[in-house]
């Protein structure tokens, strides 16, 4: 296992191009058990939740060919409708693959996803709707087992905008007979990448995006060539690193029209943010200005983005409020934080954030992915040294971020513990 270690005090400066998202490339490669033949992925993150993606895929017959950052997937001779404990466990994406696999093979037996550290992620929602396309779902031995000869369309309201949800109901009713309208659906950029690629194999789908998608269903898909888009989250880090560090970031082949709640929430603070089509420059500034954040579900401001910003406020003038709507345990970065000297008083699901002149280095654990990049942030500004410790968190969502951050001018290097 590794750790991180952080020397804070440099200015960062220079330019960093972003990766392939993570969470748009997780369902757009399941997605290709929906048809018969061989499909492309290009500008693909090596994560290790991509990873874990691909065992699962070829536990299910697939056969998969990684070259660079592209990934091909035949799905010619899938065997296999089930997917195994060992397998899903890993992650709690796995469960894209029951829409799918019910689709394509008409049955399907997957493991229940289990806990996850940052809060519930229940599926009832997924099962609701599988059941109304046509489904019989039942649940024995921690497996949910699918059967439908031939799921019909159907409109389902989804209680929350679940986006996992969302997805893996789009994936199954592209394959159903009729008409299927999904209200409440989950909006963000990741679900419209998915449906631009289903649309591509052949799907009718319109108002993705929007809270209301529409789906017709179709026959069959054929096999696609694409590329995935570029990571918000990972893109909104380096945003935020280079606030909090008064530098002068240059961030390259992102999407800036995928940030608005960040970058309108990072020029609050006195950065001074620049955006072109797919470029965002962030300078810094000594004086950062406290301001208050809920997180909410796109367009809103992300959760995801929610740890690494209270890392910024730790050391801004005056005192954030900080709420947490999507995820219960979302704060469990807080005490190591603390731990570095941060003021930070927790009430419910809100933070109240005192900034201090200055954070210490210490030796502190990761928790979560997204507590891994705050961590790291907060080490680049802190006097002295951080250790961050269970950074294999950090590898399911970040590609080489240290490797990123040294080129730009921290001191942060990665050792065995």
């Amino acid at each position: 296992m590794d750790k991180i270690i952080v020397e804070g005090g440099r200015q960062l400066k220079g330019t960093v191009r972003i990766s392939g998202a993570k969470n748009a490339a997780l369902p757009i490669l399941t997605s290709s058990l929906l048809c018969d033949g061989s499909c492309t992925y290009s500008n693909v993150p090596m994560l290790r939740d991509i990873r874990s993606i691909q065992q699962l895929l070829e536990h299910l017959g697939a056969v998969i060919e990684v070259e660079n950052h592209t990934v091909r997937i035949h799905t010619g001779g899938l065997n296999q409708h089930e997917a195994p404990y060992d397998l899903v466990r890993k992650m709690r994406a796995s469960i894209l693959v029951l829409g799918p696999i019910l689709a394509r093979m008409k049955r399907a037996r997957v493991s229940l996803p289990g806990g996850c550290a940052i809060g519930a992620r229940p599926i009832n929602l997924h099962l609701k709707g599988l059941s109304l396309l046509g489904a019989t779902i039942g649940i024995a031995h921690g497996y949910v087992e699918a059967e439908a000869d031939q799921l019909t369309g159907a409109e389902i309201y989804l209680d929350t905008a679940t986006v996992t949800g969302t997805e893996n109901l789009m994936m199954a009713a592209v394959l159903a007979e009729g008409t299927t309208i999904l209200r409440n659906a989950a909006r963000e950029p990741e679900i419209v990448a998915l449906a631009d690629v289903l649309r591509q194999m052949g799907a009718i789908i319109q108002g993705d995006g929007t809270s209301v998608v529409t789906i017709d269903g179709v026959s069959e898909l054929q096999p696609v060539s694409v590329s995935i888009i570029p990571d918000r989250i990972e893109t909104g880090t380096f945003m935020v690193a280079s606030a909090l560090t008064d530098g002068d970031i240059t961030i390259v082949g992102c999407q800036p029209e995928h940030l608005g709640a960040s970058i309108n929430k990072l020029r609050q603070t006195g950065a001074r943010v620049d955006v072109t089509d797919d470029t965002i420059r962030v300078y810094g500034t000594k004086d950062i200005i406290s301001v208050d954040v809920q997180t909410l579900p796109y367009p809103g401001f992300p959760t995801d983005m929610q740890a690494q910003f209270m890392a910024l406020m730790s050391v801004a003038n005056g005192q954030s409020i900080i709420t947490e709507t999507i995820f219960e345990n979302r704060f469990i970065h807080v005490s190591e934080l603390k731990r570095m000297g941060a003021d930070i008083t927790i009430s419910g699901n809100t933070a109240l954030v005192r900034g201090v002149p200055n954070l210490s280095g210490a030796p502190v654990m990761a928790t979560d992915l997204r507590a891994s990049a705050s961590l790291i942030l907060a080490g680049m500004v802190a006097h002295g040294e951080t250790h961050i410790s269970r950074v294999y968190h950090l590898d399911r969502g970040y590609e080489g971020i240290e490797n990123k951050f040294r080129n730009l001018g921290a001191a942060i290097r990665r050792e065995p513990e």
